[in-house]
């Protein structure tokens, strides 16, 4: 009697429950073998849960700029923004945090860097903090199908996506409790780099998970924004220009996530170009003469409370610095030993008010408060020019 009650039992938990349970796990152990590391389940967010594109002010923020495939120097970054503690962790409490985009090409690591990211915005909602993730242009590139900028090494990391997913789908369709799963054999073998110098496969598979709605896009990429407004400071990857305000950051970041979603069939005009939301260099000179300050004014004035903007994109070989009196911070710092091998710096900001510029065993460097009802600089400057039409609407 007891056995076939059991039996029974056994049966019946075999058939409902075993499968979601095995499917769980097998799913964390591709994730962590993929990330090399910790990691988190995957969290799809519903089409209608869009993330906002202007927040209110917090006590601390923290800006991290380009990481470009390089996971070192990111934990560097992270820990040196006191974001992260030495098991990689969130550390940062209530603080929030945004990185500017270009996570992906010039680096090795593409794929760790995702779901260490992925990681940390979790980690970071459970202590009470936010850690926000902004697209670039080489996200934006590799959606499109460019991989001009992958490492062999990168390239050879999404080959080996695909084929633990391959396997993984196997181990989930022989899930039954008996022997249906004989025969599938152990996870493959780590790709070797070389893979992608006469194998066209590693970049079929990076073109499968990245391309609009992929399984790396719609997970990793797609619900990032591409500008976010925090308080008084504006993020983005290349610039906002007056006529991406006109046109509505909100309607942008809307319809750059349909696009990666793979439910808008075209890549928006505004993310292409060199006018483009992460391709405009408009603000980012490091001669400040050649800053289009004029541009930056009317952008911030058509954007309530926005005061001041932080761009990456373009790389700063003196390191983290501000133009047009305090208005713009350019923090690319050429990070990634993939282009440049600069030392991690990070931008803070506290209280919506005070910035500074964080580095490795030096004091920080205070900037000076913006005050959005000053106009001086702009009559200062020499090289600032009237919008162009092009500039004040989009057309």
């Amino acid at each position: 009697m007891f056995e076939g009650w059991f039996g029974k039992r056994t049966s019946a938990y075999c058939s409902q429950q075993f499968p979601e349970v095995w499917t769980d796990f097998v799913d964390c152990f591709v994730d962590s073998v993929l990330a090399k590391g910790q990691t988190v389940p995957a969290r799809y967010s519903p089409q209608e849960e869009l993330r906002p594109t202007f927040l209110p002010a917090v006590p601390r923020l923290v800006a991290i700029g380009d990481l470009h495939g390089d996971m070192q120097k990111a934990r560097r970054a992270f820990r040196l923004g006191g974001l992260v503690d030495a098991s990689d962790r969130w550390a940062g409490g209530t603080t929030t945090a945004v990185q500017v985009g270009d996570q992906l090409d010039r680096g090795d690591n593409e794929i760790q860097i995702l779901y260490f990211l992925e990681r940390l915005q979790r980690e970071a909602e459970e202590a009470g903090g936010k850690l926000h993730i902004l697209n670039g242009n080489h996200e934006t590139m590799n959606v499109a199908g460019r991989f001009t900028y992958a490492t062999l090494p990168a390239l050879a990391s999404f080959y080996e996506w695909q084929l633990m997913h391959s396997w993984a789908s196997s181990l989930k369709a022989k899930c039954g409790c008996d022997l249906k799963g004989k025969g599938v054999r152990g996870p493959p073998q780590v790709v070797p780099p070389r893979i992608a110098l006469d194998n066209t496969a590693a970049s079929a598979a990076r073109k499968t998970a990245l391309a609009p709605g992929g399984m790396v896009t719609r997970r990793f990429l797609a619900e990032h924004q591409m500008a976010l407004q925090i308080g008084s400071t504006l993020f983005v990857h290349g610039g906002v220009l007056p006529m991406h305000a006109q046109y509505g950051l909100e309607r942008i970041n809307d319809e750059s996530r349909a696009w990666m979603n793979g439910s808008l069939p075209n890549m928006p005009s505004y993310l292409a170009g060199r006018s483009a939301v992460v391709w405009t260099r408009d603000y980012s000179a490091e001669d400040e003469r050649r800053c289009d300050c004029g541009a930056l004014q009317q952008a911030l004035s058509m954007l309530p409370g926005a005061a001041r903007m932080v761009v990456g994109h373009t790389i700063q070989e003196a390191g983290i610095n501000s133009a047009c009196d305090d208005r713009v911070f350019r923090i690319d710092v050429g990070l990634s030993k993939g282009c440049g091998n600069g030392e991690p710096q990070v931008l803070e900001i506290i209280d919506d008010k005070e910035v500074r510029q964080l580095q490795e065993n030096a004091p920080p460097k205070r900037y000076g408060e913006a005050d959005v009802q000053h106009k001086g600089w702009l009559e200062r400057m020499t090289s600032w020019r009237e919008p162009t039409e092009q500039t004040k609407q989009y057309t």
